[in-house]
């Protein structure tokens, strides 16, 4: 196989954004259409797709922006205790002030006391920074490190296809190769170590291996890693000299019961010494995924395992370069780690709001998969954790010839007419990349009830009209 990514080409997803917003616009007017609003769930963004943010969190943050607001009355008492120690830690009593470059210090402390009770393992706050984004903590930070565009040969990172398209464009940007191993479709998208090692083999015959990323739970795929294949993972990169990435940020949304998320950092002490103290790690997480869905506010953090102590002050150096995130990011952060406690009278709400969200995700899960998997020429492996499906297209070669003439991948063809005649946007598979010959769409599922069955009656409706027409 190919021993580089190929996605689809960057204008045609920007003019399929810009048509979804031209469409929008449109019947914000008053034009005429066969539907009344655009559903777009192209992006992760569970605000966007119509999930209503967690008071308590937003409580916080306005007492936060606005402090007169402790003055009154209409506060839970609890809320104005955690403003006014989160304003204590600011300069100045106020989140418009600058912080230092890894975050404020008393976050990143409580940062690592959820680390140490997730995993029953130490973490220390000076292996943890705070950055704009965890994507800003991947891209800007770790793979800068790791890359160079003088090397020879090219450095290169082993990538998950389908995988999230930006790091394989952050890595080339920093003159790396990106190279693909393939998740397993028919087996609900494993991760499998044979494939490692066939990616391995093939991009060493155009790059010097550095790292391998993986997405746990998956992004696109929605498949949450078992304990034996993390160790496959674990052992593969131990023998290989290799940097593991573990891209972490929707641990917090698993929705299937006979799948949990454990963290690369959890399975790495569970195999003991000498792995546990040897093997080089950076994780990620983000309050913009799972129940926060806090995207706008742009908080994500990495935590380092296993770092040579002469490569960490060129690894502070860089970091330092990297602006101070943003303090209502920040905030988010404490907040989805340190959140309501029974006893607390914000607690009896903020379960209830976040009970209702993780039920209502999985009865998505539940709808996608009954009415995908009816449908003919369409197939959706289980969904188990993150914040999309990932359905199979199988497309006729009439459908696929069509939209060669149309000068567009087959799977962008498809995503093109949906949002024409349905007003739905999603995302095509080759935006992730995919195995040659298979086509894919992916699309959020972390929206309401409502929303959901009517994306599924459009969905439907459109596609057993195009398989039709184009048989």
């Amino acid at each position: 196989m190919s021993s580089h990514v190929r996605t689809v080409r960057p204008n045609q997803m920007v003019a399929l954004m810009e048509r979804a917003a031209h469409i929008k616009k449109m019947l914000e007017q008053g034009e005429k259409k066969p539907y009344k609003d655009v559903i777009d769930v192209c992006w992760g963004d569970p605000h966007g797709a119509g999930m209503k943010p967690l008071t308590f969190v937003r409580q916080v943050l306005a007492a936060c922006i606005y402090p007169q607001l402790l003055d009154g009355g209409n506060l839970p008492m609890d809320v104005k205790r955690r403003a006014q120690k989160l304003l204590r830690w600011c300069d100045g009593g106020s989140v418009g002030s600058y912080t230092n470059t890894g975050g404020i210090l008393e976050i990143v402390e409580n940062l690592a006391q959820f680390i140490s009770q997730r995993d029953g393992v130490p973490a220390h706050p000076e292996n943890i920074w705070i950055h704009p984004g965890s994507q800003t903590s991947l891209t800007q930070s770790i793979l800068t490190l790791l890359l160079s565009s003088e090397a020879t040969p090219k450095r290169g990172v082993l990538v998950p296809v389908p995988g999230h398209s930006t790091v394989p464009l952050s890595v080339a940007a920093l003159g790396g190769v990106a190279a693909p191993y393939f998740l397993d479709e028919e087996r609900g998208w494993e991760l499998r170590a044979d494939e490692l090692r066939r990616a391995l083999a093939s991009a060493r015959g155009v790059c010097r291996p550095v790292a391998l990323y993986v997405i746990n739970p998956g992004n696109p795929t929605g498949h949450v890693q078992s304990r034996k294949s993390m160790e496959e993972v674990i052992r593969f990169v131990a023998e290989n000299n290799l940097f593991l990435l573990a891209d972490e940020v929707y641990q917090g949304s698993v929705y299937d019961a006979n799948s949990e998320f454990v963290s690369y950092k959890k399975r790495l002490y569970e195999l003991g010494p000498p792995l546990a103290h040897t093997l080089e790690l950076a994780s990620f997480h983000s309050a913009s995924k799972g129940l926060l869905g806090e995207c706008g506010l742009r908080g994500g953090y990495v935590e380092l395992l296993n770092m040579d102590p002469v490569v960490m002050p060129y690894v502070e150096r860089l970091f330092h370069l990297i602006p101070s995130p943003p303090v209502t990011g920040q905030i988010a952060l404490e907040l989805m780690v340190e959140p309501p406690q029974p006893g607390d009278p914000s607690y009896p709400l903020y379960m209830h709001e976040t009970e209702h969200t993780r039920r209502t995700l999985v009865d998505n899960v539940k709808r996608v998969l009954q009415v995908l998997n009816r449908l003919p020429a369409i197939s959706c492996q289980p969904v188990r954790g993150g914040a999309f499906a990932f359905p199979r297209l199988h497309l006729t070669t009439k459908a696929i010839r069509k939209a060669k003439d149309a000068g567009m991948q087959p799977d962008m063809f498809y995503c093109t007419k949906l949002l024409e005649d349905t007003g739905v946007f999603v995302s095509p598979g080759c935006e992730y990349g995919q195995k040659e010959g298979t086509y894919h769409i992916r699309f959020c599922i972390m929206t309401p009830t409502d929303t959901m069955e009517e994306l599924l009656r459009r969905l439907s409706a459109f596609h057993l009209k195009f398989m039709k027409d184009l048989s």
